[in-house]
């Protein structure tokens, strides 16, 4: 997978090949050539290529691996200051905590916008079926981080164990 320095070699290469269609294209103008508005609109693509090129080699687009923690989904994201994340029914306390974490770092974007609070609520939850046709809700977690901060070391996990105690029975084996 290409990183973020690959994108960057990229659409300097896509800039210089912009430059030379570009005079090229008036060079054809000059000369009055019969392929003069093939060779703008060439150009111009080649404009828009490099400025998505430049773009990719911009965004940081890695994601973080945090040891122990499970496959989550993300079901809700305001583009603001609010997440929701669905896990499975098995997870557990120490696993939440790490899926968490790693959801903060994955979500986190310097693009996201401050609506009177400079933090970024994420939060877990499952969905449990008490009935046949009936689903649940159940939230077991969240994490606040800074919406500004790549690297925040003063994110707050707040887990909800009366909510865990909820899960099946299987589950609340594991637990102990």
């Amino acid at each position: 997978m290409p990183t973020n320095a690959d994108f960057f070699q990229f659409s300097q290469w896509a800039a210089i090949a912009t430059l030379v269609f570009g005079a090229i294209a008036l060079l054809s103008f000059l000369f009055k050539w019969g392929i003069r508005f093939r060779l703008v609109g060439a150009t111009g693509f080649l404009l828009v290529l490099t400025v998505g090129l430049f773009g990719l080699g911009v965004v940081p687009f890695t994601r973080t691996v945090i040891p122990g923690a499970v496959r989550y989904s993300t079901i809700y994201d305001s583009g603001a200051d609010r997440v929701v994340i669905v896990v499975p029914q098995t997870i557990t306390e120490t696993e939440l905590t790490a899926t968490l974490q790693q959801a903060a770092s994955n979500l986190f974007s310097p693009g996201r916008l401050s609506r009177g609070d400079d933090k970024l609520t994420i939060r877990a939850r499952t969905i449990l079926h008490p009935q046949p046709g009936i689903s649940q809700p159940l939230y077991l977690g969240q994490i606040r981080r800074s919406l500004f901060i790549r690297d925040d070391d003063q994110m707050e996990i707040k887990l909800y164990p009366e909510n865990f105690a909820q899960l099946p029975k299987s589950n609340a084996a594991l637990l102990r």
